[in-house]
């Protein structure tokens, strides 16, 4: 049998598997409850929230592009851990007081605290918008992932377009029909697959085509330019400045995803900061990750790759002999990692939809209404990602940070919400949108920016700047006063 034939039945064995598992969490669970599909009824273990979480950031771009990063950009792959083991520890923290808060106050989104907090529908339009966008970023990240991993590992026989559409085509129905109990189930299954095929295959690599990590980097020292592993040299593929800004953006944005406050309300004050403790953890798990693209270096030439993205099927495919068996088990594993992150974000963006852009456009929609709103954003959503993977041309790390730039954003709105009393309406609704709009200025228009920093760092700054000074110099009313201390006190 053909080995691609054979990698095809594999990874379809591992798909029908998390299609079941995604499918059965939500057995015996009310099918139209607003509070069951959102944050499951508020009632996750510690157990699936730490492979919840973790799946959140081991996904396509860890998997697919993390080895891109480091084949092609040395050092500057080493971001990647610095923001995955440091991003979520001020949660420990934040994330209580925001468990809290949504239980009190019965919130599913990000935009139902903001909106609370600032007494502004404007500001959750704005926020449920600009988070969609940002999710569709990253949701294209993941369905690029699986793109490229059947197409690859089947030798092109399965084309990028529906490769993308098996994979993501499960991921919508198990949400459509579990919410957040399906994705949080499926996650645990696909972390342990990949985390597993992770490591076993960087050991392979680094033992087999370069005989120990060691001589790895003495070889990568001999292919490539002066200071390729080190930030900021005049090899190096970063400046010092465009590193540190795009791991300080990284690491503040990590705990603005709207998806991460979802999956908060969906547990306990201890268990999030029992996850918050462990979850460093996934940073030693992406390292061989890292090891993968260093392998490739001197052993694949860059001609012969589309895109450094695609090194990783590139070196299943040709160092590991015909074993399909092989291919298929390594293609569910990168499987697993982009559908774990998929079915996350194409929640949290169904929940933004229905709760933070219909529902303050038009309130008192009943729970059935709702549901029925998110389920179809689980669907549109999921069709502008899939056009923007088969149509666009970014590669999975560029649409990893132009996310960030954006979700980043949420930070000064957030932090005065909870810890400034004297942050206001006026300030958050126009810090947000000016930090936006400055972000996406210096993305997608300008030609280079200040000091090489990140278009999301310069869209911060402004946003602080234009919070800070409105909130201050414009009073708010008595009853804000008192309602803002009533959250700053929570």
């Amino acid at each position: 049998m053909e080995p691609w034939i054979v990698a095809i039945i594999a990874m379809s064995a591992y798909l029908a598997f998390a299609f079941a598992l995604g499918l059965l969490a939500g057995r015996g669970r009310s099918f139209f409850s607003v509070s069951e599909y959102a944050v499951a009824d508020r009632g996750l273990g510690l157990f699936v929230m730490w492979f919840l979480m973790g799946g959140t950031i081991f996904s396509a771009f860890a998997f697919l592009g993390g080895p891109g990063w480091a084949y092609s950009k040395g050092a500057a792959s080493f971001y990647i851990l610095a923001y995955a083991a440091l991003g979520l520890l001020p949660w420990y923290v934040i994330g209580p007081k925001v468990a809290r808060l949504g239980a009190q106050r019965n919130y599913f989104t990000m935009g139902d605290l903001l909106g609370d907090r600032y007494q502004s529908r404007t500001l959750v339009v704005i926020v449920g918008i600009v988070s969609v966008l940002a999710f569709i970023q990253y949701l294209t990240i993941q369905i690029k992932g699986m793109a490229y991993v059947f197409n690859v590992l089947t030798e092109g026989h399965i084309p990028i377009w529906l490769g993308a559409l098996i994979a993501y085509g499960i991921v919508v129905v198990y949400v459509i029909t579990s919410g957040v109990r399906g994705a949080a189930w499926s996650d645990v299954l696909q972390a342990i697959l990949m985390l597993v095929v992770a490591w076993a295959l960087a050991i392979y690599l680094v033992g087999h085509l370069h005989g120990g990590v060691g001589p790895m980097f003495e070889s990568v020292a001999r292919e490539k330019p002066q200071d390729f592993l080190i930030i900021g040299g005049a090899g190096s593929a970063m400046s010092a400045s465009a590193y540190s800004s795009a791991i300080v953006v990284s690491m503040i944005g990590f705990m603005m995803w709207p998806h991460l406050f979802t999956k908060s309300y969906t547990t306990s004050e201890k268990r999030i900061k029992l996850t918050v403790i462990a979850y460093p953890l996934f940073a030693l798990f992406l390292i061989p990750v890292l090891f993968i693209g260093f392998s490739a270096i001197g052993v694949v030439p860059p001609e012969v790759l589309d895109s450094s993205d695609q090194v990783l099927p590139y070196l299943i495919t040709h160092e590991l002999g015909n074993a399909g068996l092989i291919y298929g088990l390594i293609g569910a594993g990168a499987l697993a990692a982009a559908m774990s992150s998929a079915d996350a974000i194409t929640h949290g963006a169904s929940v933004s939809v229905g709760r933070d852009v219909v529902v303050p456009l038009k309130p008192g929609l009943p729970d059935r209404m709702q549901l029925l709103i998110m389920r179809a954003a689980v669907v549109l959503v999921g069709a502008g990602a899939y056009y923007l993977a088969i149509f666009g041309a970014q590669g999975l790390i560029q649409l990893l940070l132009g996310a960030y730039g954006a979700i980043v954003q949420f930070a000064p709105s957030v932090y005065g919400a909870l810890y400034w009393r004297r942050g206001t309406r006026l300030g958050a609704i126009s810090g947000l949108v000016v930090g936006v709009l400055v972000n996406f200025y210096f993305q997608l228009i300008a030609d280079g920016k200040p000091f090489d920093l990140h278009a999301g760092l310069l869209g911060l700054a402004a946003n602080i700047i234009v919070f800070v000074l409105l909130s201050v110099l414009v009073p708010s009313e008595e009853k804000d006063v008192t309602r803002n201390g009533e959250f700053v006190d929570a």
